[in-house]
């Protein structure tokens, strides 16, 4: 049967979720979307890691995803919006996705099982089974250094052949597995990678796009290194590159979303900076590293 689903591809961005005082921030992540929906995303992935999917309530969720709709909808913007899933039961994530059927969104980011390190039978049955109970498409969500398991590419290919098994959030930390999924992937499944230091070199090998926490900052300059690849200026995107590789590593140098929070809360993005536990602010040592930078930048810009 030919695919029914479009291929992800681009640069997706995970939006981080703004709270304050301890609730859903509504008036910030209004102005968040509209401020992004306005720059060159091709996607949005609500709720998952960067977003502090796990520390949300289900009714946060949900309006989390209505309001990101109503804001591109006023926008005029047609752009996909996927929706972030993790757990380590099989039978909870297949009621999660029943539950989420009614809401307004394109398709599921979905997390491999954590904590109980399945065999690679048990991840093939596992997302075999959340394909079919879902007629939106897929996104596999591969990083072990935070889930305890690694989907390997064997199994990655079978279930690529799944209609709805649209493709992959690459974070294996393995460049040999990478590079060889790129190369025996099939047409129509997607690599996106997950590795922000590693956006340049996974378009380089072939990879689709990237799903990329470090576009809340400098987002034209991540898609036009992209966009320099497709048209085949290889120098220029590496010179682009240049500049903006010691960006990931700034948002980066203690856990996200905390510093990319910051940089948004210092531009004016968000209200406030608020996370939850148990994820902790920046230090003041970083807080004074991403000022400098941003000042840097709006002395450049």
């Amino acid at each position: 049967m030919e695919a029914t689903y479009s291929t992800p591809s681009g640069l997706w961005l995970p939006l981080i979720t703004p709270f304050r005082d301890g609730e859903l921030d509504e008036r910030s992540l209004r102005r968040l979307v509209a401020h992004f929906a306005a720059e060159p995303i091709d996607g949005f992935i609500l709720g998952a890691t960067t977003g502090e999917g796990m520390a949300l309530s289900e009714a946060e969720c949900e309006r989390l995803v209505a309001i990101t709709n109503e804001t591109l909808a006023a926008a005029g913007k047609c752009i996909p919006v996927y929706f972030g899933l993790s757990g380590s039961d099989t039978l909870k994530t297949v009621k999660a996705l029943e539950r989420t059927a009614p809401w307004d969104i394109t398709g599921y980011l979905i997390a491999c099982p954590y904590y109980t390190r399945p065999s690679q039978r048990g991840l093939f049955a596992h997302f075999s089974a959340l394909a079919d109970a879902t007629g939106r498409p897929i996104l596999i969500y591969n990083i072990p250094y935070r889930t305890g398991v690694n989907l390997g590419n064997e199994t990655m290919l079978q279930l690529a052949e799944r209609e709805n098994i649209v493709g992959v959030k690459d974070c294996s930390a393995d460049a040999t597995q990478s590079f060889d999924l790129l190369r025996h992937k099939p047409q129509g499944f997607s690599v996106l990678t997950g590795e922000d230091p590693l956006f340049y070199t996974a378009l380089t090998q072939g990879a689709e796009g990237g799903i990329t926490a470090s576009a809340h900052v400098q987002t034209a300059a991540f898609a036009a290194i992209r966009n320099r690849l497709i048209s085949g200026d290889q120098p220029g995107a590496l010179a682009d590159w240049q500049r903006l590789a010691d960006l990931p590593r700034l948002l980066f140098a203690e856990p996200s979303p905390a510093p990319i929070k910051h940089w948004l809360w210092r531009s004016g993005l968000i209200d406030s900076p608020e996370i939850r536990l148990p994820m902790v602010p920046v230090s003041h040592e970083l807080a004074a590293r991403i000022d400098r930078a941003i000042a840097s930048q709006d002395r450049e810009g």
